[in-house]
């Protein structure tokens, strides 16, 4: 199978031409911007429409990831469509579109349609619902609902959630996007008392008749009613929009010509300039939509010096019905046209159009809108990608391409058009001009399509297929293509299978045998096949044509003896909702405390008027860095030559080790300094920085990185934890924890049983990559890094260490990250010290923003944990000991490993009481990325270990695993087994009334009862709790400072230690000051976090930022309300802020104050196992149901309810979404997120897992159907003694994602119990006991592997002796 990023052959370099060009080009482009003309004559051919737009100062629009698959760069461009003949708003990506593609259209920026003083509607709605939360996202995601809302300014609900298909966020969970987004949808229009909208019925629900309120008419007067508005919210009014320039209409669209010595670009409007073009340039690169292209550009360094851009030629966006025979599609059609027409053309044609609900189906789920308002059919044709999802149904059907020439006209069947991977039978000189499609028969033919893939929406195929079949009167198959893609090289038939069935009689059971028999010739995968999950992949092959043939037979109408028509239904999800519960803190709440406030810079982000580090406009003599990365795992650097990268214009300098003010500095990482900024004599990971490349643009800089020449003697790697368990490849670490006896207790138990749980990493995909700008001051011997980082403090002391500067001339700066999750604790400065070096050395400010590639491969994941435990049990439930291994995959160098170790043992009790446990933790050193701290850290992966254990032992006791869980709860004041008493303990409270509000018991019986009914449908359900204990392991980092000025004019500034990285910090710090001082909201701002005003702060995380943070501005504000108590006495209770610092100046009052805190009483001794070692726990507990398709591995989780112990909340909605977005992050950690690395070929020991296109986080359709969450309230919390009594909340919620993947499970349980294997009760057996192990993340192949029906049995690929996967799971 190929990689999810295909790649073209080279084009040959020349781009001297061989042929004269007699057309006349243009070479200015005409355009508009956020309605205004803009003329552009002087063109850089290398630019994209994102480089344009942020290098004109239009910064709202981000850069996430470079290749179109996150919507951080989405605009909207306005153009007349010559398909439809009307004028159409896309959504495209910016990242990917060319320059030369936006003349003679309208291109809208976020920032043309509001700002922060008069938002759009949609601007504000996503604001005040809480649906941004870094914000890096968010104008990406706003620009695609404006998109919709000026192509249908009254949505359905599912236009709604489909015009996100092509965003990701990784912040909020979805569910408060989706919310603001669906105000605008159809359903919000209804009549407000209507039952969608959620009241009690309207008039006419009710059967009242006389007509709705709400059809169109008010009172006799001809006036349509005014769309529905919330309540609080701007009213739409699409009369009010940006009009489409008039001076567009009429454009007339002139041939283009412009470049450089470098590229030139041309874009024809008519066939005949494109084919003179192609006479004169054979190996002229003929470019659509650019999606893949501009990925060969960016990621491959593939050039191409002449470059075609023909998606303004009208000739080839035709779509025609040619009789009744078939239609003919121009190559160019963009898909989303396509996409409408097939979906009006299958409705009016019947049977006929078969083939048209097979393209619809296909396109549906076909990347995101944007890469569907700009891709073609031709572009899928011509790459030949072995997975594309429509090339099959090409195939299937029988389509002639049409290819033209100078001259010329050649029809090339599609069975003969694809030669190989990548390559097709196109003439050179030929451009594909469209494609003629068959239409099905009226009677006794059937064409379907199936796809699967690793997420639903917005992802490549796995495998992809087109089925199509013709039977004769007495039903004798005539006619058979079995088009596959993801099973060779390219997209083939199943020649063997397609032979078999022809001649034969359909409608009999020995016909299915035998073609499955057949399918499994054609398609018999090696082990190691390219691609990897052979098994898989054969399963999805042969489950498509089993699902395929059972439909044919139920169209039929064969009966049921024959049709198995359970398995012709696909697994489709209902339009999401979900509830908060919006009266959670009325018992506490006060004048700020306690309120549901939007985050304080929620407008700005909705805005694109946030500024995160790569906003900031260039400096004077900026230089631009690219890092060299080392490209083999394990090996001697034996020599490192720069002289070609300083050929390349624009190339400054270069820094690399040499160039440390000593080899001291060059190391990093407490406490062990063992880890390097830059490479010295040996790499021990691939993405391990060997120098830094200068120059005058980030192109540049890129470019001469990629002139570095290296050379490398390869060294033995190790990826796995089992290998380097098997090779004892260890850091110098061991802990244990030891309570109780735990040899006595096995003794005594009734049964021992053993396992392994084992789970795999997660990329932190914050939407911002690692960004830094260091700017030095030369004469004052002083430098500033301002960075995207949640570690000021060690920004500044690395920063300080590479520069030779004492840390007083070192200040480290961040306003804001686009996301963090722990990703940038301690490897942002792994980028920030490089950049403060080249800054120093340069004395020039230098920038360096990582793509997204580079940051994948850089910057480390969560760790990947294996667990081997033995547990002893007594036949009443009651666990008596734990004896359990924990290892953690430490990747290249120490980083925080010790730490999430730590964490993970403290954590793999779960919410039960073990009264002996031995837990021993341990280090892999393998040569993966260092990996690092990960929302949760380590957290999650102890108490995956402890829910595993739980699963399984209850299986192999026969009871339910919800009873098992409830027979080993801690009650209140039990100890933990680091002997820390629980207080406040809430877990067993909640666990009940979730069990009543999710209604467990009835769906228990229900989802049996359906288990019981379904063959090839699942559904399962969890109960899972969770404690966090919440406190820096190490001790020193749980202090705090801060620093409060009162202004004259009552105003107020805050600073502290945290940073912001859309957790919403900041917001619930201004609410601490606000309250504190009896302030307004709006009279209190944070600017930033800097070392110049609160020095030596602690990294911001483990979920404490708010208890240390929020503790020290109230102790600032405390000395500041003593200072002031004498004016408030004098001047009354109602005097303002203004009134008291007004007289408290004048009596020369200090109104500055520094506060400062520290967590009491913590402090635990490992060995000793004594001592506080968390301050307290956040509780909680999810329940999940799931459905899942056993044929094909797809799942969706049909609802979710989790409830959290919060404590009293500080801002109820900032914990809302902190909750939905952790859930979400965890669902994807445990079911979707998985790491590969290439373990052949010339990228051996690279990760292959580097981008949206391979990597797949959950998406907007991804999240539970019904989505509910809660908090904990009616209870007291006696011990809890934080700022307002409030829990931490950042990290917590993620194992309750965990819900999701135990719910699979139990479907799974269900699923393999139908053909007889379920776990041996009372034994603790080998592989074959009947008991289900399954690992983290279970992705739809781990899930389908995981069954045990006869289609699963024969598509089983066994390893042979010395076959090796092809990818490596660390």
């Amino acid at each position: 199978m190929a990689p999810p990023i295909a790649i073209s052959p080279e084009s040959d370099s020349t781009s001297a031409p061989l042929g004269t060009l007699t057309t006349k080009f243009d070479d200015t482009l005409r355009f508009y911007l956020n309605g205004t003309r803009v003329v552009l004559d002087e063109i850089d051919p290398e630019v994209t429409l994102l480089e344009y737009l942020r290098g004109i100062g239009l910064t709202g629009t981000k850069l996430g990831c470079g290749e179109g698959g996150c919507g951080a760069c989405t605009v909207v461009v306005s153009q007349y469509n010559p398909t439809t003949k009307k004028i159409y708003h896309a959504s495209v990506n910016a990242c990917l579109a060319p320059l030369v593609s936006v003349d003679g259209k309208h291109v809208i920026t976020i920032e043309g349609i509001g700002n922060v003083k008069k938002p759009h509607p949609a601007q504000e709605r996503i604001a005040k619902s809480n649906g941004s939360q870094c914000g890096f996202c968010t104008p990406g995601i706003v620009m695609s609902l404006y998109a919709l809302l000026r192509n249908k300014d009254s949505p359905t609900e599912h236009d709604v959630e489909e015009a996100f298909d092509g965003n990701l966020c990784r912040c909020t969970g979805y569910r408060p996007i989706l919310d603001a987004a669906q105000t605008f949808s159809s359903k919000a229009a209804a009549c407000g008392n209507s039952t969608a909208n959620g009241g009690g019925g309207c008039c006419m629900e009710k059967g009242e008749g006389g007509g709705c309120c709400k059809d169109g008419k008010a009172d006799g007067d001809d006036q349509p009613i005014k769309r529905f508005t919330p309540p609080g919210f701007i009213e739409y009014n699409p009369d009010t929009e940006l009009i489409f320039p008039p001076a567009l209409k009429k454009y007339d669209f002139k041939p283009l010509a412009f470049g450089n010595k470098r590229k030139t670009w041309y874009r024809p409007v008519t066939l005949e300039q494109l084919l003179e073009i192609k006479s004169a340039y054979p190996t002229a690169k003929i470019i659509g939509g650019s999606s893949e292209t501009q990925i060969e550009i960016k990621f491959k360094a593939l050039q191409y010096p002449v470059s075609v851009f023909v998606g303004d030629i009208a000739e080839l966006r035709q779509f025609t019905l040619k009789d009744d025979d078939h239609f003919e599609v121009g190559g160019n059609i963009i898909l989303t046209d396509l996409e409408n027409l097939s979906s009006e053309a299958a409705k009016k044609y019947g049977n006929r159009g078969q083939i048209f609900s097979a393209i619809n189906k296909q396109l549906k789920y076909f990347a995101g809108r944007q890469i569907r308002n700009v891709g073609t059919p031709a572009g899928n044709l011509v790459t030949a990608s072995p997975i594309s999802d429509l090339n099959p149904v090409f195939l299937a059907s029988g389509a002639v391409v049409v290819a033209k020439s100078p001259g010329k006209e050649t029809e090339i069947p599609m069975s003969e058009f694809f030669q190989g991977y990548r390559r097709t039978a196109l003439p050179a000189d030929a451009i594909l001009a469209s494609i003629r499609v068959p239409l099905t028969q009226e009677k006794n033919e059937f064409f379907r399509t199936y796809k699967q893939a690793k997420r639903k929406d917005d992802d490549i195929a796995i495998v992809t297929s087109a089925l199509r079949v013709r039977l004769s009167e007495d039903g004798i198959v005539e006619e058979c293509n079995l088009a596959y893609g993801g099973m060779a090289p390219m997209t083939v038939l199943a020649k063997k299978a397609g032979a078999y069935l022809t001649g034969k009689k359909f409608a009999e059971l020995e016909t299915l045998e035998g073609s499955m028999n057949a399918l499994e010739q054609d398609f018999n995968l090696q082990f190691g096949v390219p691609g990897g999950m052979a098994s898989y992949r054969k399963s999805l092959a042969l489950g498509f044509f089993y699902r395929f043939y059972h439909e044919v037979m139920s169209a039929l109408n064969a009966g049921s003896e024959v049709a198995d028509e359970e398995a012709v239904e696909e697994l489709e999800r209902e339009i999401s909702t979900g509830q908060e519960d919006k009266e959670a803190s009325a018992a506490y709440v006060q004048e700020t405390l306690g309120k549901s406030n939007n985050h304080v810079a929620a407008l700005k982000q909705v805005t694109g008027e946030a500024q995160y580090v790569d906003d900031i406009m260039p400096q004077k003599n900026e230089l631009y860095g690219c890092i060299v990365f080392s490209t083999k795992a394990h090996a001697k650097l034996l020599s490192v030559d720069y002289s070609a990268a300083l050929d390349v214009p624009g190339v400054v300098d270069f820094v690399d080790h040499k160039d440390m003010p000593s080899p001291r500095a060059n190391r990093w990482g407490a406490p062990h300094f063992e880890e390097t900024f830059f490479a010295e004599d040996i790499v021990y990971t691939a993405g391990q920085p060997i120098g830094l490349i200068l120059a005058t643009s980030a192109m540049r800089a890129q470019e001469g990185a990629r002139a570095v020449k290296i050379e490398y003697e390869e060294l033995p790697a190790i990826f796995t934890m089992e290998e380097a368990i098997e090779k004892d490849s260890f850091y110098k670490f061991f802990r244990e924890i030891k309570k109780g006896d735990v040899e006595e207790g096995f003794k005594n138990a009734d049964y021992t049983f053993t396992g392994v749980a084992r789970m795999g990493g997660q990329e932190h995909f914050y939407l911002e990559t690692q960004a830094s700008l260091a700017i030095p001051k030369p004469g004052e011997g002083e430098i500033e890094i301002i960075a995207s980082t949640q570690n000021p403090n060690e920004t500044q002391v690395y920063g300080a260490q590479v520069c030779n500067l004492p840390l007083n001339k070192v200040v480290a700066k961040c306003r804001r990250m686009g996301g963090g999750f722990g990703g940038k604790e301690s490897r942002s400065v792994a980028l920030s010290s490089i950049i403060a070096l080249a800054a120093h050395k340069t004395k020039r400010p230098v920038r360096c923003m990582l793509t997204r590639e580079e940051d994948m491969i850089f910057s480390g994941q969560r760790h990947p944990f294996l667990g081997r435990w033995k547990v002893g049990v007594n036949k009443d439930g009651k666990i008596q000991a734990l004896d359990l291994d924990i290892f953690n995959n430490g990747g290249w160098s120490w980083d925080l490993s010790a730490a999430v170790c730590e964490r993970a043992m403290s954590h793999s009790d779960g919410c039960y009481l073990i009264p002996n446990v031995y837990v021993r933790g341990r280090i892999c050193k393998t040569n993966t990325m260092s990996n690092t701290a990960f929302r949760g850290f380590g957290g999650p992966q102890g108490m995956f270990i402890a829910e595993s254990y739980m699963s399984e032992v209850a299986d192999r006791l026969g009871i339910p695993v919800e009873k098992f869980r409830e027979i080993n709860f801690y009650k209140d004041q039990e100890q933990t087994h680091f002997n820390q008493p629980l207080t406040d303990w809430h877990v067993p409270l909640m666990y009940d009334q979730v069990r009543k509000e999710f209604d467990y018991e009835a769906r228990r019986e229900a989802v049996s009862k359906f288990n019981a009914e379904h063959k090839w449908r699942k559904k399962g359900l969890a109960l899972i709790p969770t404690k966090f204990g919440i406190s820096f392991t190490a001790l020193w980092f749980n202090q705090a400072g801060a620093l409060v000025h009162i202004y004259e004019d009552g105003s107020v500034l805050v600073a502290h230690g945290g940073t912001e990285m859309g957790q919403g910090l900041h917001t619930k710090m201004t609410m601490v000051a606000a309250q504190a001082l009896k302030v307004p909201m709006e009279d209190v701002y944070i600017s930033e976090t800097a070392t110049n005003t609160v020095a030596n702060a602690s990294p911001t995380a483990a979920s404490a930022s708010s208890d240390l943070n929020g503790y020290a501005i109230y102790n600032a504000c405390a000395q500041l309300n003593e200072r002031l108590a004498p004016y408030r006495e004098k001047l009354g209770p109602e005097a303002t802020m203004k009134q008291l610092a007004h007289a408290a100046y004048f009596d020369r009052v200090n109104l500055s104050a520094q506060g400062f805190y520290k967590t009491p009483e913590i402090g635990y001794t490992w060995g000793e196992n004594k001592g506080k070692m968390f301050f307290y726990f956040t509780q909680g507990v999810t329940a999940a149901e799931v459905e899942i398709d056993t044929l094909t591995g797809t799942w969706t989780c049909t609802r979710a309810d989790i409830k959290m112990d919060v404590g009293r909340s500080i801002n109820p909605a900032i914990d809302y979404g902190q909750i939905q977005g952790a859930f979400i992050q965890g669902l994807g950690l445990f079911t979707m997120e998985e790491s590969l690395w290439l373990r052949n070929g010339p990228l051996k020991g690279n990760l292959f897992t580097r981008g949206p296109g391979a990597y797949k986080i959950p998406g907007f359709r991804d999240i539970p159907q019904v989505f509910n969450v809660s908090l904990l309230k009616d209870v007291e919390w006696k011990d809890l003694r934080t700022i307002q009594r409030s829990r931490g909340v950042g990290e917590p919620p993620l194992f309750m994602g965990s819900a999701v993947f135990f719910a699979i499970r139990d479907a799974l349980v269900a699923a393999r119990k139908q053909y007889g294997v379920e776990a041996k009760q009372g034994e603790d057996g080998g592989e074959e006991d009947g008991l289900l192990r399954l690992e983290s993340p279970a992705t739809p192949e781990r899930i389908r592997l995981a069954c045990v029906d006869p289609i699963m049995t024969r598509a089983r690929v066994e390893r042979k002796e010395g076959e090796e996967s092809f990818f490596i799971a660390i």
